[in-house]
């Protein structure tokens, strides 16, 4: 007697994408440069010190003098997973966060972001959301079928950002990981290639000067964009 088995779609016409490798990803309001501690080192430090609870839900920092700092980035920018960019905003011309591809598998055609640390002036622009539309963009323009994002289930402001940037809430891991010696349970989110096209034409929306007014006041939210599609 034979079963009926029912199998995953066959994949026709792929072929595993690229690691990542572009030294620079450049935008209208943020630039990605490869982390470099010469380069972003000092900055991202000073800036670091404006607000130490950016460090309360990551694996590494705080840190303690500007010295343990550019050692940490110095040894983070000679990995390729994590692949770490400094995030400068084109407005300040300075670097003011960090963001890296992680755990990154060609061969099954998925990628994460994480790693994400946004100093407070960064934090709430346009250059903020642009890096991230930057490296999604990337993602799906290379060939990778699923991009993930991850943070600590009690984060609530990364998950808000998830969904804002149009990420799909997908559950959550319990007792996924120790951090700091903490239990972590983990929340997953993840966007589809299938979802790129929507997503992109709402980024792209939301980043016209045309939706701010003369105070840089946003017509309509990302999040009312991303929303629509989710509900859609």
């Amino acid at each position: 007697m034979v079963k009926d088995v029912e199998l995953g779609r066959e994949l026709t016409n792929w072929t595993p994408p690229p690691r990542p490798s572009a030294p620079v990803l450049e935008g209208c309001y943020a630039r990605l440069e490869r982390l470099d501690a010469d380069c972003h080192a000092e900055e991202l430090f000073q800036a670091n010190l404006l607000d130490t609870s950016i460090w309360d839900y990551m694996s590494h920092g705080p840190f303690s003098s500007a010295d343990a700092y550019s050692e940490w980035v110095r040894n983070a920018a000679a990995l390729d997973d994590p692949f770490y960019y400094a995030i400068r905003n084109l407005e300040s011309g300075r670097a003011e966060g960090v963001a890296s591809y992680l755990r990154i598998k060609p061969e099954m055609g998925v990628i994460e972001v994480g790693s994400i640390v946004f100093t407070p002036p960064l934090q709430r622009t346009r250059a903020a959301t642009e890096a991230m539309f930057l490296m999604m963009q990337w993602v799906f323009e290379a060939g990778y079928r699923r991009y993930e994002w991850k943070c600590d289930a009690l984060n609530a402001p990364s998950r808000r950002a998830a969904l804002r940037l149009g990420f799909g809430f997908e559950g959550v891991f319990r007792q996924h990981m120790v951090i700091k010696g903490r239990n972590r349970d983990t929340a997953w989110f993840a966007v589809c290639d299938s979802e790129w096209p929507a997503l992109k034409t709402a980024y792209q929306t939301w980043l016209d000067p045309e939706n701010f007014d003369a105070n840089g006041q946003q017509h309509i939210s990302l999040s009312a964009l991303t929303s629509d599609l989710r509900n859609a």
